[in-house]
């Protein structure tokens, strides 16, 4: 079994990219600028903001936070999404989810000016990426694609399963590993919490991509030998024991399932911080016009 080790990669591109940030900075006069919007004070929205912020540091971006209080109106926050579309020295920015029951989260989405949508989750960045047009990728799917090309894993041809059929990870990953690509050309089974016999069907799988937000949803009897394994699930479980902290764990019975497989990612230290260097990588390109020009 070898462990995907994604904080390391992460750490791989950051300084690589740090060297073009350098080159841009002294070319335009300014570094790249990402932005984020946060509405409240959840603590899992709270440190991966706080990821962004220190990862934009490393590199050499700005970073802005737009904190705003839950009660917020939808109002108020299409304004502030206003100020950053219309804002010339945002390369791009994000609204952090999720958001308050009385915000309409698609009308949030759409708000957003698609050539600063470096979260790429806006309908027509999801379009182009479906017709394998240029377009910024969603940050969790383009970080696993670049996981996967880190670690030579062959995804041609391969039987890829997604479990999870969400508009941020699952679909779009779905897509984008069927596409005709280099990092494509897989045959993907999208399946999610009402597909009849999973297990006959992740038993057939090459690579598992287990996104459902179920902790420790897959479990030994579900996967066959030798199978990759991308655990996106980041689930906090409450301990029993007052005196310990709340654990994280993903949606793989990581200790079951680990030595059955040929690959795998833990959790914490996998996908995630790949997600936040994707981010960072469609900041880059926007900044550099590189999509929209």
């Amino acid at each position: 079994m070898k462990l995907i080790n994604g904080k390391a990669v992460a750490e791989e591109i950051k300084n690589s990219l740090k060297q073009d940030v350098l080159s841009y900075t002294q070319k335009h006069k300014r570094p790249p600028h990402l932005a984020a919007v946060l509405v409240g004070s959840k603590p899992a929205s709270l440190a991966y903001v706080g990821n962004k912020v220190k990862s934009c540091e490393q590199v050499g971006f700005k970073s802005t936070l737009v904190k705003l209080n839950e009660d917020v109106t939808e109002a108020q926050l299409l304004a502030e999404i206003k100020k950053l579309n219309e804002d010339p020295d945002v390369d791009g920015f994000i609204v952090q989810l999720p958001l308050p029951a009385h915000i309409d989260e698609v009308k949030v989405m759409l708000a957003i000016d698609h050539k600063k949508d470096v979260d790429g989750f806006h309908p027509i960045n999801f379009g182009r990426m479906a017709q394998g047009l240029p377009c910024y990728l969603p940050a969790t799917p383009y970080g696993i694609v670049l996981l996967l090309e880190r670690y030579n894993i062959q995804v041609a041809g391969a039987h890829v399963v997604v479990v999870g059929r969400s508009n941020i990870v699952g679909t779009p990953l779905s897509i984008l590993l069927s596409r005709k690509s280099p990092l494509g050309d897989a045959t993907v089974t999208l399946t999610h919490s009402r597909t009849k016999e999973l297990s006959k069907i992740t038993n057939t799988a090459d690579i598992i991509i287990a996104a459902i937000g179920i902790p420790n949803f897959i479990t030994e009897d579900m996967v066959r030998n030798n199978v990759v394994i991308i655990d996106v699930g980041i689930n906090r479980v409450e301990s029993d024991n007052q005196n310990t902290k709340a654990k994280l764990v993903g949606d793989v019975d990581f200790d079951a399932v680990a030595e059955k497989c040929s690959h795998i990612t833990p959790v914490p230290g996998g996908v995630g911080p790949m997600t936040v260097v994707a981010l960072l990588l469609n900041t880059f390109k926007a900044a550099n016009k590189e999509i929209y020009g």
